[in-house]
């Protein structure tokens, strides 16, 4: 989570670290991964992909053991989690789990009640696998299917 004064603290999982921090202290290394995955690949247009919450969420930043940038998701302060990118090279490897369980628990550790997300279709069995049950009917975001998700936490 990050400190009172703003700077990143780390949590370890394996050979993928995440590091929580600000979108200040994030931001270089984290947007490049987004326009990455989802301008490029997924071609959602840029004007969409940096918004009003970057500036008021938690995010997190994935990287492997010689530093390189892996991925990365932000938390809302409403609880809702997004932008989970992780880059090609590193898909398969654990990383998206582990942007989801250290969002997860900073929500947990902040008293959040529950977390959302808006999943693509395809993702769905992935965000099952931790407890998030989908909810309401199939809408398009920026030219893709998505399904909203929820984990409550008991």
């Amino acid at each position: 989570m990050a400190t009172s004064d703003g700077r990143a603290e780390h949590a370890s999982t394996g050979a993928v670290r995440v590091e929580l921090g600000d979108w200040q202290s994030l931001r270089t290394l984290a947007q490049p991964v987004r326009f990455t995955v989802f301008v490029d690949e997924q071609r959602v247009p840029p004007e969409l992909e940096l918004d009003e919450f970057d500036p008021i969420s938690l995010h997190a930043l994935a990287r492997d053991d010689s530093d390189r940038v892996l991925g990365t998701g932000r938390l809302l302060p409403d609880g809702h989690i997004g932008r989970i990118a992780v880059l090609g090279h590193a898909r398969g490897r654990g990383v998206g789990a582990a942007l989801l369980r250290a969002l997860v628990a900073a929500a947990h550790a902040r008293g959040d009640r529950a977390v959302v997300l808006n999943s693509q279709l395809h993702a769905v069995p992935f965000y099952r696998r931790f407890g998030f049950v989908a909810e309401g009917d199939v809408f398009d975001d920026a030219g893709i299917d998505h399904i909203a998700m929820r984990r409550v936490f008991a």
